[in-house]
């Protein structure tokens, strides 16, 4: 799928899935209850066991169509390689990385590093990235999304943590162009409460529409 296609995707639906889990058949269950909620961009960290294959497997079960494939905590570009071999169709990272950016370049492959700082965020530009995960989004909340965009309008901004439906309204309001949802999303999958999960996300999908038709 054509980067520019991919991040379309993620500004469309609005959310992406974070998802981590102690077993690959866990962070499987987890993607597929978010995908029947309506949440289709789905990132597996690698913190996941084996998370490369749970790519490569989840590709191939549901398509490019169905479901867009991201790693998350990608740390070096070695990982990033690997993750965009096996399917990925988007490289997350926790910090700034000049060479995992430089590695996704290469492919072509849309890159979203990690950012806290408008120092972090103005190098993130630089470098061409395509969006820019504001992390840990807890810290630092909507406010600095909006403080942003004021010096800084073409940076996209995507927080991650911290990020709930109860708050979701006020990053889509404050100028985040998507979400990266964790826990309070996936948190029915400690419990085997997959149908939680599912109406999570249905949840989350129409929190950011609301939002979105309020601006």
């Amino acid at each position: 799928m054509d980067k520019e296609e991919v991040l379309s995707r993620i500004r469309e639906t609005g959310v992406v899935a974070v998802v981590r889990a102690e077993s690959s058949d866990q962070a499987a269950q987890i993607a597929e209850a978010c995908l029947a909620g309506g949440v289709s961009c789905i990132e597996v960290t690698f913190t996941v066991p084996q998370a490369h294959r749970v790519i490569a497997d989840l590709r191939r079960r549901f398509g490019d169509h169905e479901i867009l494939l991201g790693a998350g905590t990608v740390l070096d570009p070695e990982t990033a390689r690997i993750a965009i071999l096996e399917g990925a169709s988007y490289v997350v990272s926790p910090a700034f990385d000049a060479e995992t950016v430089r590695l996704c370049h290469r492919y072509r492959v849309a890159c979203m590093p990690g950012a806290s700082t408008i120092r972090e965020v103005i190098t993130a530009l630089e470098s061409g990235v395509d969006i820019i995960k504001v992390f840990p989004g807890e810290l630092v909340g909507p406010a600095f999304v909006k403080a942003v965009a004021g010096p800084l309008p073409q940076a996209r901004l995507m927080p991650t943590g911290g990020v709930s439906v109860g708050n979701v309204g006020e990053w889509i309001a404050a100028g985040a162009v998507a979400v990266g949802a964790g826990s309070s999303l996936t948190a029915g999958a400690k419990t085997g409460d997959w149908a939680g999960v599912t109406a999570t996300a249905r949840q989350f999908i129409e929190a950011v529409k609301a939002a979105r038709s309020r601006k």
